[in-house]
């Protein structure tokens, strides 16, 4: 079996093919990073949004608890507890709902915004590479490994660093809350909750972007080819006959494309009046005959003819002219010596025309 070429001799960038193919394995350049950062906002921006009323109530609950704990003991004897327990389950279990339906559609879409819709058993097939301690041991130790564990540290500090820098201003007020009403510590609690979520979910949001764009480059480095891989794509490529017809169709388009560009640079186009069209340039002294600079049947014909009106070209209707130029010439040709005098008639009528000022 022959080897793999070496990562040295990869040097040409990957074709549409293979990348499709690495698509299909579902193997696509995509951070775990983004979608984690952007769940978490979500779940943060629910939380900032429900949270002072969520906790607002619940101080409403407490405060006469707390004042009179006998109270607490009493509601406690019986089922009291159980009817505590539920009233604050059912109190908090929207907001947990709604932050968990929001993590989830947000990290859904952190992967699709990456990789578009995808779907694929391909990772899920068993392989023997997957059992190779060699293999195993690339993966836990290789240069990704070794990234990705720096990575993880130094976003563990940076986030570290980011919370320290938010809470060391209000150090003195946060021990203060000792002494302080319940009714003041949980609105307090939820704007440095507020504060730390903004300055933690900037950075990771700016994080997974970053993460992301470096796992696109180390994709499309993996995904480099050889010369000669490239070389027996392109020759299995010519061998397929789906590859083949839509290469000639994109030949086509591109001639035709061109050949339209050109018809506002004829002389005139010469008509049947609806089914052929002939574009024919000739310029007096430079060119020996007037030269095809595009043609048509039916569809191709008619815009050949807006085409010719758009920039003001002379149409001219000659139904066996028309047919014997189609049939005889193809486009960058010059018209044969038979077809001379016919189609000098054809100029010498536009060009007395155009002097004639019409």
């Amino acid at each position: 079996m022959a080897e793999e070429p070496d990562s040295e001799d990869k040097t040409e960038e990957a074709s549409a093919k293979k990348l499709s193919q690495a698509r299909e394995k579902g193997d696509v350049a995509k951070s775990a990073d983004l979608p984690q950062a952007l769940s978490l906002i979500g779940a943060c921006a629910v939380i900032a949004l429900y949270g002072p009323s969520l906790s607002s109530d619940l101080v409403d609950d407490l405060i006469p608890f707390l004042a009179h704990p006998q109270q607490l003991l009493g509601s406690l004897e019986g089922d009291g507890g159980v009817t505590i327990m539920r009233e604050m389950v059912f109190a908090f279990l929207p907001i947990v709902i709604i932050v968990m339906g929001v993590t989830l559609l947000l990290g859904i879409g952190g992967h699709v915004m990456q990789t578009g819709l995808m779907f694929t058993t391909e990772k899920l097939k068993p392989s023997l590479t997957k059992l190779n301690p060699m293999s195993g041991f690339k993966r836990l130790f290789g240069f990704d490994a070794l990234i990705q564990f720096a990575k993880t540290v130094v976003k563990l500090i940076i986030t570290g660093a980011i919370v320290w820098q938010v809470l060391k201003g209000k150090l003195y007020e946060i021990m203060a809350l000792a002494k302080a009403s319940p009714l003041l510590i949980l609105p307090y609690a939820m704007d440095v909750f507020v504060a730390l979520a903004i300055a933690v979910c900037i950075f990771l949001f700016i994080e997974g972007a970053a993460d992301y764009m470096w796992q696109r480059f180390r994709f499309m480095q993996r995904m480099k080819m050889s010369k000669q891989e490239q070389k027996e794509e392109y020759k299995q490529m010519e061998g397929d006959p789906h590859i083949k017809a839509k290469l000639r169709q994109i030949r086509m388009e591109k001639s035709r494309r061109r050949m339209m560009s050109n018809v506002k640079d004829a002389t005139v186009v010469i008509t049947n009046p609806t089914h052929y069209a002939v574009a024919l340039q000739f310029e007096m002294g430079q060119m020996q005959a007037p030269l095809c600079v595009a043609k048509g049947v039916d569809t191709l014909a008619l815009k050949i003819r807006e085409e010719a009106g758009k920039h003001n070209v002379p149409i001219v209707e000659d139904v066996p002219l028309a047919r014997a130029l189609y049939a005889a010439i193809d486009v960058d040709e010059t018209i044969p010596e038979e077809h001379f005098a016919a189609v000098a008639q054809v100029i010498s009528f536009v060009l007395a025309k155009k002097r004639r000022g019409f």
